[in-house]
């Protein structure tokens, strides 16, 4: 490459990183001067929702088409083999749509025809698991180079849609559309959210192409520790990124195995733990027999189900209220109309009254914890006494009406199960009223606690003190929610391998614009879905009768995490703040609330049971990876311990989905919060080392040990020592927070710790002698 060449291709760079950080940080940090509305739009809604990812789209494409303009042929391509090879690909693509459309037709005239909801739930869950079964049989594999890469001959357009379905996890798939619902454009001040997620999911992509993928493809690697071996030598560097990549993956792996049970145990009526096992059979088949090569092709199919599961509700909802299906285009106006039903809402007295019902409990919780031994005594007495006075009624009236007998039985049931509820101790008692009053004091607020959905932040800066505060608390954590989601993007391990499998450096760039076309997809789709939910719930539900509730209701209710319905001011008319509902329901509900056929929901399950699976199968994989190429092998190319590294790979592989399978059977916190953590440990473990060693030659192998150690050891502290266990564990008083940003963006300090520590330990130490191609040309 000339210098000429060299200072364009820098100037490139420059150019689309400077349009990337407007098109994101400045557009959300001037979001409240940009509320104007043209076209049905709030402006800086519509940015932080579309504007921003197309903007986000154009860059990934105008810097792959230039930067392959210039790229050459690598030596060895067969480019005529190649493009008979994808000639194939697309026919039998085709023939799968094709299959899958008929198939799915044929289920819904099969239903209309009287088939059990439950054979078309277990007809359309056994095929899919039955159909990445076969392709798990068919593309095992003992070969290292297949097992780990695919054999580097994936085309751009398959990679970018398995990229897209390892990256479109049940996060992705089950949360967010929820998350939007809940939290509106921002969240609130205690809890960011909403769009962050949109754009530092979509974002991040950017970084991918412009600083990390194509180099990394360069190298003909099998893991991301490779690049460290390769790059600074030694044995720390691998090993440090070897568990760093098991540690976030792990982290994000049991968020997928978790909605694998929720959405099988749905689709199947089993025990949750019954339904964690059920599809975890699913992902080993995959993973376990082919590696990456098997991973890949099911990934593709996996999108395909994917996206036709979301977008079909979404498009329905759009056409029944505005008729228009193309819901991203045309759900603006609902804003409008969410934003009159919200101010409604507000004003209304039977909600006002909801509201003092809530505040009335949590007072009560709160003079309970005032003594709570005397408390808890009480409570046990008052239980007791009504449960005995109920019981000599019984006695006293021997002869009753049916009816009554059973009113009575019912009314004892109810009060040794509320007496059993009781705590068994003091803390316990003081644990579990906590709880509840912050609960209480949480939905004793107008909209039952959730922001209004259109407005940019909690607070008001032209406010109080206090509003203003809160205003610069809330617009910064929505900042550093998303700085580490799009750093994270750029930093983990199982998305990077993925453009391993590319047959050149062209077609890897080519790959990270497809895989952000196959994802906007969905995630444009996404904010669509939370409005037309939010205005179907707030326009059709809210005001109706509670006997005249609709089925899915009661169904979903059964799980309270996700549903709960309660008439808290006892006028039997469903109040807004009288309904919870879970983030993970509002995509998996969507088409009951829509009013789709059964068969349609069976597909929004089998969508989200698909986005888990391919998301651990990748995570899993690059796992197992790490823990047999990179630790126990330490990257050993020899050939003839070829067929150990990759049998130690699966044995490593099948250990961590069982312990994975364990911790998501506890029910840990939602996912959500598992999947963004494991971006800001992505984030400040990878992303400061490797662009700094990839474009600065100075970086030191010391530095980078380091740099990995200062950035994963800051964010885990962060973390560590904002969980309300350990700050009581360890008697430490306050929050605990460094300018109030929550623990789940520690990695915006573990990102600036892992910068500065590199280049001030790299500078007073000296680097080694970089091999051939590390580097930035």
């Amino acid at each position: 490459m000339t210098p000429s060449t060299t200072t364009r291709r820098w100037g490139l760079h420059a150019g689309l990183l400077t349009l990337w950080f407007v098109a994101s940080f400045g557009v959300v940090f001037f979001a409240h001067d940009l509320q104007f509305v043209v076209a049905n739009w709030p402006v800086g809604f519509w940015f932080a929702a579309q504007g921003s990812v197309l903007v986000f789209i154009a860059i990934v494409v105008i810097y792959a088409w230039i930067a392959n303009r210039g790229e050459g042929q690598e030596p060895g391509f067969n480019a005529q083999a190649y493009a008979a090879y994808k000639r194939t690909l697309h026919r039998r693509f085709a023939l799968y749509i094709v299959c899958l459309l008929l198939f799915l037709l044929g289920l819904a005239l099969a239903e209309r025809w009287g088939l059990p909801k439950v054979w078309v739930a277990g007809i359309f869950l056994s095929a899919t698991l039955v159909l990445y079964a076969v392709i798990g049989v068919y593309a095992r594999t003992a070969e290292a180079s297949e097992y780990y890469v695919a054999g580097r001959r994936v085309p751009a357009i398959y990679n970018g849609m398995a990229t897209a379905a390892d990256w479109m996890s049940a996060a992705s798939f089950i949360s967010m559309a929820g998350g939007l619902y809940l939290q509106g454009y921002s969240g609130t001040s205690a809890q960011a959210g909403g769009l962050a997620y949109v754009l530092g999911w979509t974002g991040g992509f950017c970084l991918v192409a412009l600083l990390v993928a194509p180099y990394l493809r360069r190298l003909r690697l099998y893991t991301v520790p490779d690049y460290f071996a390769v790059r600074f030598g030694g044995r720390w560097p691998r090993m440090i990124a070897a568990l760093a990549a098991v540690l976030c993956s792990f982290t994000y792996v049991v968020a997928q195995i978790y909605g694998v049970g929720l959405i099988t145990s749905r689709l199947t009526g089993v025990h949750f733990e019954i339904g964690i096992l059920l599809g975890l059979g699913g992902v080993l088949v995959c993973s376990f027999l082919g590696g990456m090569r098997a991973v890949t092709w099911t990934q593709v199919t996996q999108y395909v189900v994917i996206i036709l599961a979301f977008l079909i509700p979404v498009s329905w909802l759009a056409y029944k209220q505005v008729g228009n299906p193309f819901a991203p285009w045309v759900y603006g106006q609902q804003l409008q109309k969410i934003a009159a039903l919200e101010q409604r809402f507000m004003d209304s007295p039977a909600e006002q009254q909801v509201i003092e019902a809530y505040a009335k409990r949590a007072r009560a919780y709160e003079k309970k914890l005032q003594d709570v031994d005397a408390s808890l005594q009480q409570e046990r007495q008052d239980l007791r006494l009504k449960l005995r006075a109920v019981e000599r009624q019984e006695q006293r009236q021997p002869l009753r009406a049916i009816g009554e007998a059973k009113v009575d039985e019912g009314r004892v049931f109810a009060l040794r199960r509320e007496l059993a509820a009781v705590p068994k101790d003091a803390a316990s008692a003081r644990e579990s009223w906590t709880r509840a009053m912050a609960e209480d004091w949480a939905r004793a607020k107008p909209l039952g606690g959730m922001p209004p959905h259109a407005t940019p932040f909690a607070g008001d800066p032209a406010g109080t003190v206090e509003q203003r505060q809160e205003f610069d608390t809330s617009r910064l954590n929505f900042l550093a929610l998303m700085f580490c989601l799009m750093v994270g993007t750029a930093g983990l391990p199982h998305l990077l391998t993925r453009y391993y499998t590319t047959p050149t450096v062209a077609e890897a760039r080519t790959s990270v614009a497809w895989s952000l076309l196959f994802i906007a997809l969905l995630y444009l789709s996404a904010p669509a879905l939370a409005v037309l939910v939010k205005y179907e719930v707030m326009a059709h539900l809210v005001g109706q009768p509670f006997d005249s509730l609709p089925s899915w209701v009661a169904q979903w209710a059964r799980d309270p995490s996700l549903l709960t319905v309660s008439d808290v001011n006892g006028d039997h008319i469903l109040q807004f703040a009288e309904l919870k509902m879970g983030a993970d329901l509002i995509m998996l509900a969507s088409p009951e609330i829509g009013g789709l056929p059964y068969v349609v929901s069976v597909l929004v399950a089998a969508g989200g049971l698909a986005a888990a699976l391919s998301t651990a199968d990748g995570l899993l994989l690059t796992i197992g990876n790490a823990m047999a190429h990179d630790v126990y092998f330490e990257g050993d190319g020899n050939k003839a311990q070829a067929m150990r590294r990759v049998m130690w790979s699966k044995f490593a592989l099948l250990v961590v989905a069982l312990v994975a399978a364990y911790v998501a059977a506890q029910r840990p916190a939602g996912i959500l919060y598992l999947v963004s953590a494991s971006f800001s440990l992505a984030g400040a473990a990878f992303v400061p080392v490797m662009v700094l060693g990839i474009f600065w030659k100075g970086t030191s192998r010391s530095g980078a040990v380091a740099g990995m150690l200062a950035g994963l050891g800051v964010t885990v502290y962060y973390m560590a020592t904002n969980l309300p266990a350990v700050r009581t564990l360890l008697g430490l008083a306050g929050d605990g927070l460094w300018w109030g940003i929550q623990p789940v963006s520690a990695g915006v300090f573990g990102v600036a710790a892992g910068f500065l520590t590199t280049v001030l330990v790299s500078l007073v130490t000296r680097p080694e002698p970089s091999p051939t191609g590390v580097l930035a040309q």
